[in-house]
């Protein structure tokens, strides 16, 4: 099979859903629409929430509120092409799987790339912003840890290990291993918590709103409504993970629309509320960057609340983490099942029914990063593969509707293909507003992608060797 014939050539759907056919070694359904729901809502409130909300503020002021109206509207428009998908296609492997339906190999194999950029970089990002979390809790009861074991090397004096990023990703590595019902469990009674926390800045916050604070509404014109949006996109990363569990979802045609849609719509009006509220309290330039809600609170004397804040962060970040390495180890399983990586990836435990070793490799890789590398700007990084994979992902639902009209879907996106259009557009739009270092960095990671695919993934595709082998047997 020519080069030019195999990196376009795309993964039947009928392919595709025969995989779901239940066989030895399977992952294990167990997951409800709640449980879906949970870990949407899980994954995406977090340090969107707790601290880019300060830097997106930085960016647009009081029309911080209008950021979030946009990025969550170019999310809205993705969610309802993934629902789609998902829905019909219910596999793990998320947009990876649905760009092989509809546009072929080498853009799947984009798109995965494009994944383990947004997930594992940004546990990595994570567990690190977990660990300031706790060392300020803890620094509040009078425990203080050594910085030479709470710092990334050259973050600080004698910095040696960043030792509480390194284990909090290892012990959710451990309970993912395990089994991810039990995961879910963990996850509800987390997201509970984070919750509790978010609605009381809302009510609580909002007897504390100057609407002083809110002008005027636009600063920095409509240009900063961009860049905050172009940043603060990070908070609404997440939703697209429920697609992932796909394998291990109850009714998956029916629960991960559910999922998908309800998480990123609690979500959503979450967000406005808070920016509203974070906006009207605090004048923007007196907004604290790094933790921005706990800050405002304190400047209006209110130290308990602050610390629930503070809590609810804490548990906002475990449950992302938990999440995105839950998405992480499915990503790569998808693609090694199809060849592109290496079997060791898509093994799944013979009692757990987890794929094991892709959860103990990436538990190892996060955690590292974590504990050993600074990691700075990460949610630009993060941003521009997402919003790719988003767009791709729109495009692939109008593609799919044309090339193959009769398959059944269980779910429809609505007004094809104007909310593909807008869903790509949004996402576009988004991705000219980040700078020219964070499209550099964007480049040099698909190099590397490039790199593994024509090197490795291309000589053992099974679709391109299942081709291959037929057009010898007919010949």
């Amino acid at each position: 099979m020519g080069l030019g014939e195999q990196i376009f050539r795309r993964k039947s759907t009928e392919v595709l859903l025969a995989e779901l056919v239940p066989h030895g070694g399977g992952l294990r359904r167990v997951l409800k629409p709640l449980d879906l729901t949970l870990l949407g809502i899980g994954a995406i409130i977090g340090a969107g929430i707790f601290v880019l909300t300060g830097v997106g503020a930085s960016y647009a002021g009081p029309g911080l509120v209008l950021s979030f109206v946009l990025a969550g509207f170019a999310c809205a428009m993705a969610a309802l092409c993934y629902a789609e998908f998902a829905a019909m296609i219910p596999i793990a492997g998320s947009a990876y799987s649905y760009s092989y339906a509809t546009m072929g190999e080498l853009i799947a194999w984009i798109i995965g790339w494009d994944l383990v950029l947004e997930y594992a970089v940004a546990a990595a990002a994570v567990a690190a912003g977990w660990s300031h979390y706790l060392i300020v809790i803890l620094s509040g009861l009078g425990i203080h840890l050594p910085d030479a074991l709470t710092h990334s090397p050259g973050t600080a004096p004698g910095a040696i290990v960043n030792l509480p990023a390194l284990l909090v990703v290892l012990l959710i590595s451990g309970v993912l291993y395990i089994g991810v019902q039990e995961s879910a469990r963990i996850n509800s009674i987390i997201v509970g918590i984070k919750l509790a926390a978010v609605v009381m800045v809302v009510l609580v916050g909002g007897f504390f709103v100057r609407p002083t604070n809110w002008t005027p509404f636009l600063p920095f014109g409509w240009a900063g409504v961009l860049s905050g949006a172009s940043y603060i996109f990070f908070a609404y990363i997440g939703f697209d993970a429920v697609s992932t569990a796909a394998e291990e979802a109850i009714e998956p045609q029916r629960s991960l629309p559910i999922g998908i849609l309800s998480s990123l719509a609690v979500c959503t009006f979450l967000y406005i509320a808070v920016s509203l509220v974070l906006t009207g309290m605090v004048p923007t330039r007196h907004i604290d960057v790094e933790a921005p809600l706990a800050a405002a609170f304190v400047a209006r004397g209110l130290n308990f609340a602050a610390g629930v804040i503070s809590l609810g962060a804490v548990a906002g970040l475990t449950s992302v983490l938990l999440v995105l390495l839950l998405g992480q180890s499915r990503i790569f399983y998808a693609i090694s099942r199809d060849g592109l990586l290496p079997p060791v990836f898509s093994r799944v435990h013979p009692k757990f029914q987890t794929p094991s070793i892709p959860t103990i490799l990436t538990g190892l890789a996060v955690g590292l990063t974590a504990g050993l590398v600074p990691i700075k700007e990460i949610a630009e990084l993060t941003n521009i593969g997402t919003l790719f994979a988003f767009l791709l992902v729109c495009f692939g639902v109008w593609i799919l509707r044309n090339v193959e009209p009769e398959l059944e879907r269980p779910f429809k996106t609505p007004a094809v293909p104007l909310v593909p259009l807008l869903g790509a557009g949004s996402c576009a739009l988004m991705m000219f507003g980040l700078g020219i270092v964070t499209w550099t960095r964007f480049v040099l990671w698909m190099a590397v992608g490039f790199g593994i695919y024509f090197g490795y993934g291309r000589f053992h595709s099974r679709v391109a060797n299942a081709a291959s082998q037929s057009k010898r047997a007919s010949a």
